[in-house]
């Protein structure tokens, strides 16, 4: 039998929080349905800002930056997206783990050093991520301004994204207070990672890279919507670039 597939979770686990529980779910959910074996570990954010970090996110197949931010380190977090984009391992990225995408290419490839998250009350010039807009009406009591099962998601004719739903207009659930602030979006376009779904406002609400094996990150959490009769069909993708990339993997590149 063939070795694991193995999908690093960077991110601090809490099994009180859905979103984390579903998210090791829904990657069993798609090996499943794909007849792959799968492994997961959550590497919690502040081993990620070791100077081993890169031995060990070198180990897996594919990374995800998951929900629920704020993190314990952002510098771990921040670096374990840009292994995943610099060395060209498959990536995906949601709720948080999507905001924190837009941050490091702020601060690493546009040269923002001090851009962040309206979370951190840094203080900051450069306030990449800001708060949600506008609440989504009658949601939970005490829940996000931006949470439960959001319509008119807009997808980009031609992308991957697109191609992997086979539709132009999907609902999916979000769960989050924070958006991208739309002064920078110009940061992931000209990082090479166009916006390819936008909210009903024009929000933006996911990136890809189209010169990656798999680079994507969206602020909606397509985990929380998954099940094992129906695995998500993003998760799938996701899963089955890992396996691909599992067979050829290459050495990681010495970064300067």
């Amino acid at each position: 039998m063939s070795s694991a597939t193995r999908i690093g979770i960077l991110g601090d686990f809490n099994p009180e929080f859905r979103s984390h529980r579903a998210t090791g779910e829904s990657l069993q959910h798609a090996a499943n349905r794909l007849g792959h074996k799968l492994e997961f570990e959550w590497l919690p954010t502040p081993s990620l800002a070791k100077p081993s970090a890169d031995e060990v996110l070198a180990r897996f197949d594919g990374l995800f930056a998951s929900a629920g931010s704020p993190y314990k380190s952002m510098d771990g977090m921040l670096h374990g997206i840009r292994f995943a984009r610099e060395q060209d391992w498959p990536f995906l990225g949601t709720c948080g783990g999507f905001q924190y995408a837009l941050i490091e290419v702020a601060r690493n490839v546009i040269g923002l050093a001090d851009a962040d998250t309206a979370e951190n009350n840094s203080g900051s010039k450069h306030i990449v991520i800001y708060p949600v807009a506008c609440a989504v009406p009658d949601r939970t009591p005490g829940a996000p301004k931006l949470s439960g099962r959001v319509g008119e998601i807009r997808l980009r004719p031609g992308s991957f994204l697109q191609s992997f739903y086979k539709q132009d207009v999907v609902e999916e659930e979000f769960f989050c207070n924070f958006e991208i602030n739309p002064e920078y979006e110009y940061c992931s376009m000209e990082a090479g990672l166009p916006t390819v779904a936008r909210g009903p406002a024009g929000e933006m609400r996911a990136i890809e890279s189209p010169s990656h094996r798999f680079f994507l990150a969206t602020l909606f959490q397509p985990q929380l919507s998954s099940t094992p009769e129906k695995p998500h069909p993003v998760i799938i993708e996701f899963v089955k670039a890992a396996v691909k990339f599992a067979s050829d993997k290459p050495e990681p590149k010495i970064l300067v």
